[in-house]
C-alpha cells in the first residue's frame, strides 16, 4: 500500500494528535521530496506572537520522516527508524503559513540497502527548511535518522 499525504494526515490525527491539533499537514510526498505546512494560530503560539519552536519541529520532522517511512514501505523489508540527533536554527519569527520542505529522498535508499545487506544500523542526515508565505526562511532543522533491520 502506497503512503500518500492523505494517509499520513489520517495517521497524524490518530497517532500524533498534538501535531494534528496544532495544524501540521502533509501537502506533497514523492520519492524525493515532502512538503508539510502549519499555520500560526492561537494553539501553537509562543508568548512572542509567533509559532512555538516545537511545533515547527514537529512539521520539520514529519517532512523528513514521511520520506523515510515511504522508502521503508517501498522496500518491503521490516526496518525500524529513529531520530538519533537533531538541531535547528531560527532566523525569523514564524507567522502565517510556514512550509517545511525536505528534498533528501535520495539519501535514504543507500542507507536502507546497506542495513539490509549488513544487518547493521545505518545513519544518515536530512534537512528540512521552513519558509513563510513571503518565501523567507524562518527555520532550518537537521535530523540524523538511524535505520536498522528488525
Amino acid at each position: 500500500m502506497e503512503i500518500t499525504p492523505r494517509k499520513l494526515n489520517t495517521f497524524t490525527m490518530l497517532k500524533l494528535p498534538s501535531a494534528w491539533l496544532c495544524g501540521v499537514r502533509v501537502r506533497h510526498l514523492d520519492a524525493e521530496s515532502c512538503i508539510v505546512t502549519v499555520r500560526h494560530r492561537w494553539i501553537n503560539q509562543n508568548p512572542f506572537n509567533s509559532m512555538f519552536w516545537a511545533v515547527q519541529g514537529m512539521a520539520a520532522e514529519l517532512s523528513t520522516g514521511a520520506l523515510v517511512m515511504a522508502a521503508i514501505r517501498k522496500s518491503g523489508k521490516r526496518i525500524s527508524m529513529l531520530v538519533a540527533n537533531n538541531n535547528a536554527s531560527f532566523t525569523k519569527k514564524a507567522r502565517g503559513r510556514i512550509t517545511f520542505t525536505c528534498n533528501g529522498g535520495k539519501l535514504i535508499g543507500n542507507a536502507l540497502q546497506r542495513t539490509v545487506e549488513t544487518g547493521e544500523g545505518q545513519t544518515f542526515r536530512m534537512r528540512s527548511v521552513g519558509k513563510d508565505e513571503q518565501g523567507d526562511i524562518v527555520s532550518v532543522f537537521n535530523f540524523e535518522w538511524t535505520v536498522k533491520v528488525k
